[in-house]
């Protein structure tokens, strides 16, 4: 209990402030989140009190930036494009702070001389307006940012007029967060979404009385992870009477416990190398100035609204003290490091973005050398923040910052951590194993179109760290904000191997990454997503940075997809032709300069003939800034190698350019080579092969997007990217496990050619889709005989608008922009098919075939067509909970008989719907349905009905629901294309779509048949996209011909995309109307094209033959002779036609005649 006691008080107090109105905050400011995309490259030199500043181009209104500056070490800066990412985390967002909003300017002042700016230009509106002074240590140096209070009746009007001004770069929301309470019994009860806590010597919060209440009511502002729990730590001194096998058990805890032997500091110690003249900023609660364990504390500030220096919760003081410690019980690694203690947060673990901002700019201008930040989030578009660490790593500031304790989830890396200027730390145990709380990869950044990079950079050790108490003693703390203040510590001790007069010549944020991530030991079980280059070696980093020349790497320094585990997910399904682009996301670490360019393209270099096969295109930096960029490989196999079996090995290569360092006169340039290792097969059966939609998927940030599970208590976003790789990695194994390839689509549904795959698997989407997706996926299903799976998610209006109001602000900003899931855009996609899902939100256990499986705010199914199979179960309706959060715990519910899961045929396709995902997503998984997953796929790749799932007893008569039953429909209160990759955007194919269909529509149903787009656009805004190319008179090039030089990227294929031509229909032979495909000379290498379709042609064969010929009732495009007689047929058959209906009236008139005199000449006989 002595653990939680020290956290007890402060926790109460967070509590009784979340409740209430936040804190005003004169000296403060948030984490503003904002939406945006990457900034564009200008290089420009600003000197601004001696370090780079930021700015915008002067026509500049949205959230592009200039960077510019002198820069400490390189005398330079520069510009970046691509976006970087951020992340460590132990601070949940409280929401924005009424009415104060954070003014960013184009570059650096005084802050006197922008409130006179201010004044004057806004004359007219002088009280609606306050200047809010920040009175800390920064305000001796010139600024970016104000801090200002708007009224609220007032600020539409007010924001218009500041964003007008021409020196002001943006404005964003002040916002309040907390730093809360991470428990290691937690980390494996995150999933049950319990957030129930052990207290054995552990921080347990959920046993305060209304703390659950708390947290369900807290805004949904940016997401802060835990912070690290206190272990049970007993004195490791030994009794004096103590026997000697008590003596010899506690001595194996003092060696486990002291953190510096684990890395053989002594060693470096005894060469004289302490961290000396090396200035550490330490980020958090500070530190007493009379602490006994430090010898070194050169400056204690203050940037918190509370009036004191000292740390009153020992967070502060044990970060510092596992840096610098010259404790005998608890050693720093650096004890001779000059500690700058940077206090930051509350007594109440409270902070505001103007507090951070203010205290970057104060580190840049007294030039710290070293920073550790042992907090984070997952809002990597957090704009002022991000740019302000890109800004510091700029001005040669060595970031270290701790990758969150959001683990064992995968895709929960935080920010500042997962940008790759900043050394992200994750945690492992004495063991080696990596630590249960430790978040891990890949960085969502990059997604749709994309792929994240490689996170951590490297892993330290995170659980039981002993360290100094806030007067005096030691304690041991866990989480991934103990394994920061380790690797800081480490870069200390390194930074003083290099002598004075040239240490920061050589040293910079990529330098050092490159000596710790080189030296790193690579754990033999671990993933590259859980440890990245493995645990920290200080011996093996010492010994690369005593030789170190300024040079540039890759992160990875070899990429072997074959390697196991390591190399997961890549080396669990090899690379086949025909198959969507496999993408990785290397990162470049340039030690020449903090800008850099790629000056020599990307070329790849096979080590054998059968090398050829494989075809690569490249996406990179256009400017490395500050320190580092990204590579992106789009790998595929080329036709010819549809049978091919065997392993692949060559090097991509290419050169780095940046400018000379200072005395010298020529560029610094550097030869980069990467090893490649890949497997490839024969290309899979259609059954075999499942298209994962991610194209779809919208997640936060941008957008407020609600957890998939309401029960979930201690997770209100959903941010874990969504990804086969992510929080669906074990689905992604249960697939390959079952003999299935899972290939991703991170375009739209017109970009990939349905013969080719088994099933399209759409789990959780939150966007909306084009009207060319729907007519697209009707005929795939119904006419190609691809197989459509649908899980989806809760979606209820009420509960929306409810959640709305959990922010401290309750404007429209942080509203959910949708449920669980899109329903309303899910159900225009399965109009066609007679198929819509409802908004209740059901919850309980149930049971099928013997598999019991739990129902997790998943929603029921209101329409499906007679002839289906719908399974029915008792469940909660918890629609509409309490305060907006539904809950199958909040009270008891009578249970409703709710239909769930449906499937049906559609055509020559077969369809299966289920309403949750969460048996599917590892996040906040109560039990998996990979069972029920499988059984679908049986059904809708191979055709094959499990009794399970089709009983005769389930089969509908007629069809469920009506046409006129109420469906969801969308919020018209919410302005949902923000966050939309579809609304507003043009429907256009990506790098990672098939190569016939880049930067086109695709394949595109129009006037009933299906045609290829060929007309290029700029696509959508993304981490992997290429430049706009225009000809020479600036019109878009043409894609009739597919060369190289129309593709704003490159590629080792000189022949592949040229090589294609437009078939009409051939059904005998599989082919596809209007569709790119092939060559002759390449169909005859791709043999297995027709194999893959011999089944679904031989059954519809029958079929067609039996149609008229022309194809008329196939919808078949007809080729101009044809048209010529069909144009003629219709006259003739006409004219024909007549002739013969009157000629068959003449003969019946004439035979009439003839009876009437026949008639006639009987009565004169009579007669």
């Amino acid at each position: 209990m002595r653990a939680f006691a020290g956290w007890g008080a402060p926790l109460l107090l967070l509590l009784l402030l979340s409740c209430g109105k936040p804190l005003s905050s004169s000296n403060a400011s948030s984490w503003g989140s904002h939406g945006g995309g990457g900034l564009s490259p200008g290089p420009a030199m600003d000197v601004a009190s001696g370090f780079c500043g930021v700015r915008d181009d002067a026509g500049g209104g949205d959230s592009q930036g200039w960077f510019s500056g002198e820069c400490a070490a390189e005398g330079v800066c520069g510009a970046i494009r691509e976006e970087e990412e951020d992340g460590v985390g132990h601070v949940r967002a409280l929401g924005e702070v009424d009415d104060e909003y954070i003014v960013r300017f184009k570059e650096y002042r005084y802050a006197g001389e922008f409130r006179r700016a201010l004044e004057e230009r806004l004359e007219g509106n002088g009280r609606v307006w306050q200047w809010l002074e920040r009175n800390n240590p920064a305000s001796a140096f010139p600024t970016d940012f104000g801090l200002l209070r708007i009224r609220r009746t007032q600020y539409e009007v007010m924001l218009e007029a500041l964003r007008g001004l021409e020196f002001v770069k943006d404005v964003s929301p002040q916002m309040r967060f907390s730093r809360a309470l991470m428990s290691e019994s937690g980390e494996n009860e995150q999933n049950s979404g319990t957030g129930r806590e052990d207290l054995n010597g552990r921080c347990d919060v959920s046993d305060l009385e209304g703390v659950e209440e708390v947290l369900e009511s807290k805004p949904p502002g940016r997401l802060r992870t835990k912070l690290s729990c206190e272990d049970e730590f007993q004195d490791v001194t030994p009794p004096l009477l103590a026997n000697v096998s008590l003596n010899h058990g506690r001595s194996l805890l003092l060696q486990r416990s002291q953190i510096t032997s684990m890395f053989e500091s002594e060693k470096l110690w005894a060469k004289g190398f302490t961290g000396a003249k090396v200035r550490m900023a330490v980020f958090d609660t500070g530190v007493r100035a009379d602490h006994p364990h430090f010898r070194n504390i050169k400056e204690r500030t203050n940037w918190t609204n509370e009036d004191t220096l000292n740390d009153n919760l020992g967070h502060g003081t044990f970060v510092a003290g596992v840096i610098s410690s010259q404790d005998p019980q608890c050693l720093g690694f650096a004890p001779d490091a000059e500690i700058y203690a940077f206090r930051v947060f509350t007594d109440a673990q409270v902070s505001y973005t103007s507090w951070f901002l203010d205290a970057f700019n104060y580190a840049i201008a007294t030039k710290m050398n070293v920073l550790n930040l042992s907090i984070g989030g997952p809002d990597y578009l957090d704009l002022p923040f991000v740019e302000k660490v890109w800004e510091m790593t700029a001005n040669n500031i060595i970031m270290v910052s701790a990758i969150g304790n959001d683990g064992p989830l995968y895709g929960t890396l935080n920010n500042p951590a997962d940008q790759s200027d900043v050394i992200g730390v994750g945690g492992i145990d004495y063991s080696d194993h990596i630590a249960s709380f430790s978040s891990r990869g890949m960085s969502t950044w990059e997604i749709p179109h994309g792929y994240g990079r490689v996170k951590p950079d490297i892993v330290a050790y995170g659980r039981e760290v002993v360290g100094s108490k806030i007067s005096t003693g030691c304690k041991s703390l866990s989480g991934t904000s103990v394994a920061s203040p380790v690797v800081a510590g480490a870069v200390c001790l390194l930074a003083s191997v290099i002598p004075e007069k040239d240490r920061w010549k050589l040293l910079n944020p990529a330098s050092m990454k490159q000596a710790l991530v080189e030296g790193a030991l690579r754990l033999s079980g671990p993933n590259m997503f859980e440890q990245g280059a493995g645990r920290l070696n200080l011996l093996k980093s010492y010994e690369i940075l005593a030789t170190y020349k300024p040079r540039v790497s890759i992160l990875p320094s070899a990429l072997d997809l074959t390697d196991s585990p390591y190399a997961w997910p890549f080396w669990r399904q090899a690379l086949y032709a025909g198959a969507m682009p496999l993408i990785f996301n290397a990162t470049i670490l340039n030690g020449m300069g903090v800008v850099g360019y790629i000056d020599t393209k990307p070329t790849w270099e096979p080590f054998e003939a059968s090398g050829s096969l494989l075809d690569i295109q490249y996406t990179y930096s256009d400017v490395i800034w500050p320190w580092t960029g990204f590579l992106g490989l789009h790998l595929r196999v080329k036709p010819e190698g549809t049978r091919y079996q065997g392993t692949i090995e060559g090097k991509i290569s290419f050169s780095v350019v940046s400018p000379p360092a200072r005395g010298e006169s020529s560029p610094r340039k550097w030869d980069c080579e990467l090893p490649l290792k890949v497997s490839i097969i024969p290309t899979p059966p259609r059954e075999k092969r499942i298209l994962w939609d991610q194209f779809h998927s919208v997640r936060y940030p941008p957008g407020y997007i609600p957890r998939d599970s309401l029960d979930v208590r201690n997770d209100i976003l959903d941010w874990h990217g969504d990804h086969l790789h992510t929080n669906y990695h074990g689905m992604f194994d249960a697939l390959r496990d079952a003999g299935y390839f899972v290939e991703t689509l991170g375009s739209p549904l017109t970009c990939f050619d349905a013969t080719q795959y088994g099933t399209l698997l759409m789990v959780d989407l939150e966007d909306e889709y084009y009207s060319e997706e729907i007519e697209k996926l009707q005929d795939d299903v119904k006419m190609k005989g691809l197989g459509l799976i649908v899980f989806a998610d809760w979606y209820h209006v009420e509960t929306m608008v409810k959640m709305k109001f959990f922010d401290d602000n309750t404007r429209s900003w942080w509203t959910p922009a949708t449920g669980g899931a899109n329903i309303p855009a899910l159900n225009d996609l399965l109009a066609p098919f007679g198929i819509a899902f409802g908004d209740t939100i059901l919850n309980g256990p149930y049971s099928i075939g013997g598999e019991r499986a739990q129902y997790a705010s998943g929603t029921d199914i209101l329409r499906f067509p007679a002839g289906g199979f719908v399974h029915r179960f008792l469940f909660q309706d918890s629609s509409g909970g309490r305060s907006g959060i539904t809950s199958s715990r909040s009270s008891v519910r009578a249970q409703v008989e709710s239909p769930i899961l449906g499937a049906v045929e559609a055509g020559r396709g077969r369809i299966a719907v289920y309403g949750d995902s969460n048996c599917l997503d590892s996040s906040h998984m109560v039990s998996n349905c990979y069972w029920l997953l499988k059984k679908l796929l049986d059904f809708t790749s191979s055709d094959i009905q499990d009794p399970v799932i089709f009983p005769a007893t389930n089969e509908l008569g007629s069809p469920l629901g009506s046409v006129d039953s109420p469906i969801p429909r969308r919020r018209t209160d919410v302005d949902f294309s923000p966050y939309s990759l579809v609304l507003k955007h043009p429907l256009r194919c990506g790098l990672d779509a098939p190569l016939a269909v880049q930067d086109t529509e695709g394949y595109v149903i129009e006037t009933s048949r299906l045609r290829t787009i060929l007309e290029p656009t700029p696509i959508g805004s993304g981490h992997l996209q290429p430049n706009e190319s225009t000809s020479s008179d600036g019109a878009p090039h043409s894609m009739d011909r597919f060369s190289r030089k129309d593709f704003p990227f490159e590629s080792n294929s000189t022949d592949m995309a040229s090589n294609v031509s437009v078939l009409s229909l051939d059904r005998e032979t599989g082919s596809t109307p209007g569709v790119v495909f092939p060559t002759q000379a390449e169909s005859e290498t791709n043999e297995s094209v027709p194999e893959l379709r011999a089944a679904d042609n031989a059954n519809s064969r029958g079929k067609e033959n039996s149609q008229l010929p022309l194809g008329l009732w196939n919808r078949d495009e007809l080729d101009l002779t044809t048209q010529t007689a069909v144009q003629w047929l219709a006259p003739i058959l006409l004219c024909i036609t007549g002739f013969v209906l009157i000629l068959g009236l003449w003969r019946v008139r004439q035979k009439k005649h003839r009876r009437a005199r026949k008639g006639s000449t009987r009565s004169l006989l009579n007669l």
